[in-house]
């Protein structure tokens, strides 16, 4: 019987995931969800004009979307006073990381990263055949000096770097990113993922010039501006490489809902003022029912925090596992000494409130065993 002739790479690899979603959570287990605060979405939604905007444009959804994005990206481009040419738009960061990867890594190709950082970049990596080298946090933050030190001993084409955090929601001062930049080796690109940038402190955001062919800064809308389902993200960076993924990317790739929903949050910064204020307050909620519990938190400059469990990663998934048990959906992160902690979303009061309910229970059983 005839059968499909994968190629040698896409038989080596596992078909796995990255992350497990409630709804396969709760596919597998049978329990409901009361607290849906695990995957940093913004429990708080997307603008009301984001959703009226998008609610009026499905009487045209039978049309593809825009193929160029170009209200959303002369938007941008004025929002964050570049030209048009240096931003590209794409399906969420995931999405503008695939073409990233495919536009620079060829098999055999180095690419350095933290170990325990963002996976769906480490997937793109293996899925094109890049060799991956990881190292470790450093006093749970992203060691950017250490990471492109490996770069230039490995070759690498890319250095994947978040700022702010994820998993551990730590962040690096943007003039130090700035100051870092001097070391990364020639024909190396430093990947600088800015996803929960609009909740960090000010002065976090890195002052790199937009045509400095150095960097690429990822951006989305799926984080402060709540609208992580419909998948927008967009890269920053000089016109030589941001024109290089017209080369390779889905030009219809974009939901024309999606690209009309981005445009108007965008132009509603004052309900971003009020997110951003309402995941601050979610911040401190959480530190408090840690707090009451004998646990400590990391600091946060993200819409979660890293709750620390203060034993080892088993007994922070037992914690995990007596949560979710009860309803509340949490992640913790993959690799120790890391995975000591649980990650917890802010979420909206009601969310908070069943976590400050459950935790006591989890923790009680977790010690238990």
């Amino acid at each position: 019987m005839t059968q499909p002739r994968f190629t040698q790479l896409a038989q080596s690899l596992p078909a796995t995931v990255p992350f497990v979603g409630p709804e396969a959570h709760s596919r597998a287990t049978g329990v409901a969800f009361t607290a849906r605060i695990g995957a940093n979405e913004n429990a708080f939604g997307p603008s009301p004009r984001a959703v009226a905007a998008m609610a009026a444009s499905l009487g045209d959804i039978w049309m593809y979307g825009e193929s160029e994005n170009h209200d959303l990206r002369q938007a941008l481009a004025a929002h964050h006073g570049c030209a048009p040419e240096t931003v590209m738009v794409g399906e969420g960061i995931d999405g503008l990381l695939g073409y990233l990867v495919r536009l620079l890594v060829a098999p055999g190709d180095a690419v350095v990263t933290s170990d325990g950082a963002y996976p769906t970049f480490n997937y793109h990596v293996a899925g094109f055949g890049g060799v991956l080298h990881k190292l470790p946090y450093r006093d749970d933050h992203e060691d950017l000096a250490a990471l492109i030190a490996k770069a230039r001993e490995v070759d690498a084409k890319l250095v994947y770097f978040a700022n702010p955090d994820n998993p551990m929601a730590t962040w690096h001062k943007g003039a130090e990113v700035l100051k870092a930049l001097e070391a990364l080796p020639e024909g190396c690109l430093l990947v600088l993922d800015e996803a929960y940038i609009e909740f960090a402190p000010e002065g976090t955001a890195a002052p790199v010039d937009i045509n400095d062919p150095r960097v690429i800064r990822m951006r989305t809308f799926s984080k402060a501006y709540g609208l992580a389902g419909a998948r927008v993200g967009y890269a920053l960076g000089a016109p030589e490489l941001i024109n290089a993924f017209n080369k390779i990317r889905n030009h219809f790739g974009m939901n024309r809902t999606s690209q009309i929903g981005a445009l108007a949050a965008l132009q509603d910064q004052a309900y971003l003022a009020e997110t951003v204020a309402k995941v601050q307050a979610a911040r401190a909620t959480i530190a408090a029912i840690a707090a009451e519990n004998g646990l400590t938190t990391l600091p946060s400059a993200a819409n979660f925090v890293a709750l620390d469990c203060g034993k080892d990663g088993v007994f922070a998934k037992a914690v995990l596992d007596g949560l979710v048990a009860r309803g509340i959906f949490v992640r913790m992160p993959f690799v120790a000494p890391q995975n000591r902690c649980i990650r917890v979303s802010c979420g909206t009061e009601a969310n908070l409130s069943a976590l400050r309910a459950a935790l006591p229970g989890a923790l009680s059983d977790a010690r238990a065993l």
